[in-house]
């Protein structure tokens, strides 16, 4: 394939349902780590991967020295609207699932509901942060693709870790015998040993929060502890303040509360 023509093929591979753009170091190394079909990589440097895989991921080194195809750097620097620091970029097959496996998973783990997140990277840095805290999947709604490149970018990749799925309908998220459980500013204050294992954990926006429609049709509303007169927190910050609260709790899985 000549160099030319990876820029139209690496712009609509951003818009394809069936292919993931990992663009730098991290989210390859992560996609490689959890076993994703890896179609290309590309590098405008390879010794400088060569390095730098060897001081930040040594267990992949050689693998990527293998995959990794160096091409002309003027081509590289337009196969993202932000060239990648690290001066790697690849394609990837997704990982699709329906979510209704999701919510079937047997575990003694949550799922995340993400209801219409605005902010892609926010999105990506709520999958890693669910990863790390290896709960079921993450579920999103609204008219953002929970795969897009700029979530995979905040994800670290780590999409291949867990399931992560877009849901066309909140009904979708009581089509299962889970508890769904709403984070709301008014509702009772968060107890991690009182939180159900297999809860269906719901996070609105920072702006407007969750809809009423949610509200309405959640079992439970629950609010994370602050200080008076800070008003909210980071999506992902909730995210991450709610599920190592249930990690570390008495309720979580004695089987996946190692470290990470």
């Amino acid at each position: 394939m000549q160099d030319g023509s990876l820029i139209p093929r690496f712009g609509r591979a951003r818009r394809d349902p069936a292919l993931a753009v990992l663009e730098g170091l991290h989210p390859l190394k992560h996609a490689l780590r959890f076993d994703a079909h890896v179609l290309e990589v590309l590098t405008r440097d390879a010794d400088a991967l060569q390095r730098l895989s060897a001081e930040l991921a040594p267990d992949l080194s050689a693998r990527l020295s293998a995959l990794a195809r160096e091409i002309d750097p003027a081509v590289f620097d337009q196969l993202a609207p932000l060239a990648p620091a690290t001066g790697v970029i690849a394609l990837a097959e997704r990982r699709t699932v329906a979510p209704a496996a999701v919510l079937a998973d047997p575990r003694a783990a949550p799922v995340v509901a993400l209801e219409d997140p605005r902010d892609l990277g926010n999105l990506g840095a709520c999958v890693r942060v669910a990863a790390a805290a290896d709960v079921a999947g993450v579920l999103t709604t609204g008219s953002h693709d929970p795969w897009h490149p700029d979530a995979l970018r905040g994800a670290a990749g780590l999409h291949y870790a867990l399931p992560v799925a877009h849901v066309q309908s909140l009904a979708q998220l009581r089509e299962s015998d889970r508890p769904l459980l709403a984070l709301d500013p008014d509702g009772d204050a968060l107890d991690p040993d009182a939180l159900p294992a297999r809860a269906v954990l719901a996070f609105g926006t920072e702006r407007h929060g969750l809809s009423r429609e949610l509200l309405d049709s959640a079992d439970a509303r629950v609010s994370i502890p602050m200080r008076a007169g800070v008003s909210s927190l980071n999506l992902a910050t909730s995210v991450a303040a709610v599920l190592f609260a249930w990690r570390l709790s008495a309720r979580s899985d004695p089987a996946t509360a190692g470290t990470v």
